[in-house]
């Protein structure tokens, strides 16, 4: 199995990708997909005196827009292209964030919880930790997250970097966030960017619960740079998962 869609996809914008947006399309298109979206972390309107990082600023916000649209535009006889953002969901800013995103085209929204919290002060998912507030806080903002409707699927649903993810704690915690999103009816992302640099995710014990539980799942390039889209290995590793686990592949989304 190849990867011929690919909804999650990021550029130069948010501070740590290479490769220009058309690198990204035409790559594509030499790989043979034929639906590919952009969806880069997304800027967010937290207070001037909070810098923000691993994220595009505001005023990039309309560029990328009107680059995305302009590849559309080209390309549209080659392949499908979508414009999306990949976010986090912060209560404290999430009106004000839907306020600032409204008045463009967005074809979807990618719920990726790289942050517990508001962003400000900030803790990372992926920073290790035994702190089980820190993990129960986790899910219950990504679930929280997922039920505001918003967003078509979760990325890296096992970003949190909990250290005993054999223990009660960790089991109780991702089997209550696999259920919400299956009765959501919201895809588990499959991350290849994990695999490829082999991160601690994609975690084998979330996945054999996301197995118990019947989760679909969708596989995700989350590519940083075009090169990553010529995948075959790590999507390999990720059919495995799916195969092993009887997960419920999901490889079209409509929007």
């Amino acid at each position: 199995m190849s990867l011929t869609i690919n909804y999650h996809m990021h550029t130069t914008r948010c501070g740590h990708a290479s490769g220009s947006d058309r690198d990204f399309v035409e790559k594509a298109i030499q790989c043979g997909y034929s639906e590919i979206g952009f969806s880069d972390h997304t800027p967010y309107p937290f207070p001037e005196h909070h810098n923000p990082h691993l994220r595009m600023t505001s005023d990039k916000l309309e560029g990328y827009v009107t680059s995305v649209l302009n590849l559309k535009e080209e390309y549209q006889s080659d392949i499908r292209i979508y414009l999306a953002l990949e976010a986090e969901y912060y209560p404290g800013f999430f009106e004000k964030w839907l306020h600032m995103v409204e008045p463009y085209p967005f074809d979807y929204f990618i719920l990726g919880q790289h942050f517990v919290g508001n962003d400000y002060p900030e803790i990372y998912a992926g920073t290790a930790t035994d702190d089980e507030s820190i993990l129960k806080k986790y899910v219950d903002q990504t679930i929280e997250g997922l039920k505001t409707g918003t967003y078509i699927y979760l990325a890296h649903p096992d970003l949190i970097r909990f250290n005993d993810t054999h223990s009660d704690v960790y089991h109780e915690q991702m089997q209550k966030l696999c259920e919400s999103a299956k009765e959501l009816s919201i895809p588990l992302e499959i991350n290849l960017l994990g695999i490829a640099d082999r991160r601690w995710y994609p975690n084998p014990i979330f996945w054999e619960i996301a197995g118990s539980v019947g989760n679909d799942v969708i596989i995700g390039a989350d590519a940083h740079k075009p090169s990553a889209l010529d995948n075959q290995k790590e999507v390999d590793a990720a059919k495995s998962i799916i195969s092993k686990n009887q997960l419920h592949l999901i490889q079209k989304l409509s929007f």
